[in-house]
């Protein structure tokens, strides 16, 4: 047998191993250990209660598919040990037979939690907004929740299709104690937040004005929208700021934009149109939809989730028993330097799962170089690395190599060479660079003589399984001319990849499936594809923990309840 053959029967047999443990759910190589996913099947609204972070999710008890959507139901102490608890609520009545759907969490004045969500019945298209009570406040797991009797208490007003009303948001109280939700919809093809406004909440009546809308995007869903602060002190004016974040239906993705609230008005104005919903800041520019928010009362701050949902075929899904799951928590903070974004960061308690931890500085990356990170193995990582930004002025703008600008990353991923880059890391990457994701920074100039700074996640060659996507993704990046450095943090859990980009000013998530590049067969390297040396600064990795997830019905006592 010749070298070549050896190899393809390697990894036809590799590709035999993995059918097998499709049929094994909780042992699948896929599946993630320090991210939260349900026991089994598909993959809410999260919020603190007595001493408990809570997250509620859209969940089929019955299949690996969207579909009989009931609430299913976590807990945590720490929001990264997490406990199951049964479905908070199941479908069943009149106004939510065909499924409990998307919704939020709020907390009452009496400090009471109540959620509201949207419902379908049985033989209509309509979505109609309900609300649920828990059964006994006392109870700090929030175990039963009630449907009220007032249910529907909303339903789509005249102009908005009965199928385009839904995911209402959390409540927030009003300088004059009324209380204010928003529902998405859609509105003549333009995307919009009706306002429903209540005293009691209890009966809610729709207000004439809409908080927002723009006409680019069309069905908004999952709105949420909230004040942020700035994440340091700064000279910026001192203007409470608010974030405004829909996720647009057509698109299946989560765009938000930085303005300013009017009570009075009540109105939400973004502070440049031009980076308004759907042409804007994108939360993630990978696989992350359907973003929810909370505040957290423990430690001050903002913290968002989303669904990140799987790259693979519905059969594979269904043959391995589960489908999707939520990102690492993020702190959310306006930054202070720029003033026109967010910058998201992983919680800081994923930080205690660290583990192993190999470092290495002023490392030198000639160009065409691939150098591994000695020690790094694993498929769960916590990698921080900077770069030093190179010196541009060694180039001429009349280069044709440096005229990029209309480069995204999809065009030749990170095997196309330019002056300054790619260059970055390759992840879940096996020692014969069968499979291999990359992640790295690509800077090019326009013919003005603009310089630009692009991420991108190349995912072309993450694995050997045939019909699973690959694509090419990511976008550019502000750099400030004050900072000589590009820095990048990426979280690597099996089939989960999540990079935090530049102090977190820029996310890109993505599901990929190594077949060969798994566990301790999986490597971290250092590479640089493009004409110019490149400087590493620092690299740290660290081999992370693995998180062992129980059940209300079979683990009642754990240090973490």
């Amino acid at each position: 047998m010749t070298g070549t053959e050896s190899q393809e029967a390697a990894v036809v047999t590799e590709v035999q191993d993995h059918e097998e443990e499709l049929q094994q759910p909780q042992k699948h190589l896929h599946r993630t250990s320090f991210h939260y996913q349900p026991v089994k099947n598909w993959m809410g609204a999260p919020m603190y209660y007595k001493g408990y972070y809570h997250v509620f999710y859209q969940y089929n008890s019955l299949a690996a598919v969207w579909g009989n959507m009931s609430w299913g139901h976590a807990v945590s102490k720490d929001l990264i040990h997490w406990l199951h608890l049964e479905s908070a609520m199941e479908p069943g009545e009149l106004y939510d037979a065909r499924g409990v759907w998307s919704g939020s969490a709020t907390i009452g004045p009496d400090g009471i939690p109540f959620v509201l969500y949207t419902g379908r019945a049985e033989e209509k298209l309509e979505q109609m907004q309900n609300m649920a009570v828990p059964a006994d406040p006392s109870d700090p797991l929030l175990r039963k929740w009630v449907k009220v009797p007032q249910n529907p208490i909303l339903k789509a007003h005249p102009g908005v299709a009965e199928h385009c009303f839904r995911d209402p948001s959390t409540a927030w109280q009003l300088s004059d104690g009324g209380w204010v939700v928003i529902v998405g919809a859609m509105v003549d093809g333009a995307g919009v937040a009706l306002q429903y406004r209540s005293t009691d909440l209890k009966q809610w009546e729709l207000e004439e004005k809409w908080l927002h809308s723009c006409a680019k995007g069309g069905m908004w869903e999952c709105v949420d929208f909230f004040p942020i602060d700035y994440d340091m002190p700064s000279d910026l004016p001192d203007t409470q700021k608010y974030v405004f974040k829909a996720s647009v239906f057509d698109e299946t993705l989560d765009y938000y934009t930085i303005g300013t609230y009017d009570e009075v008005a009540q109105k939400f104005t973004p502070d440049d149109p031009k980076l308004d919903i759907g042409c804007g800041f994108r939360l993630d520019y990978g696989k992350y939809y359907a973003a929810k928010s909370f505040f957290d009362p423990v430690k001050n701050r903002r913290i968002m989730w989303a669904w990140v949902h799987e790259s693979c075929t519905e059969e594979m899904n269904i043959r391995r028993g589960w489908s999707s799951l939520l990102g690492i928590p993020r702190t959310l903070a306006l930054d202070s330097k720029t003033g026109v974004n967010l910058i998201q960061w992983p919680i800081e308690e994923v930080e205690s799962l660290r583990g192993h931890k190999v470092s290495q500085t002023d490392v030198k990356l000639d160009a065409g170089a691939v150098v591994e990170v000695q020690g790094a193995k694993g498929d769960q990582l916590d990698v921080e690395v900077v770069f030093e930004y190179p010196d541009l002025s060694t180039v001429g703008v009349t280069d044709e190599a440096t005229l990029n600008d209309e480069y995204e990353g999809s065009q030749g991923g990170y095997a196309r060479q330019g002056i300054f880059g790619p260059f970055g890391l390759f992840v879940l990457t096996d020692e014969n660079f069968q499979e291999q994701t990359a992640l790295f920074f690509y800077i090019g100039c326009s013919s003005n003589g603009q310089w630009t700074v692009r991420f991108c996640n190349d995912q072309s060659r993450s694995s050997l399984l045939p019909d699973v996507d690959k694509p090419i993704c990511g976008s550019s990046v502000t750099v400030l001319p004050t900072e000589d450095f590009l820095a990048l943090r990426v979280l690597v859990d099996r089939s989960i990849v999540e990079c935090f980009v530049q102090g977190g000013r820029m996310a890109v998530t993505s599901r990929v499936y190594p077949i060969v590049a798994v566990d301790n067969l999986a490597n971290l390297y250092l590479f640089n594809n493009g004409m110019t040396p490149i400087t590493v600064r620092s690299i740290t990795a660290y081999q992370m923990k693995h998180v062992t997830m129980h059940s209300i019905m079979t683990q009642r006592k754990s240090n973490h309840y």
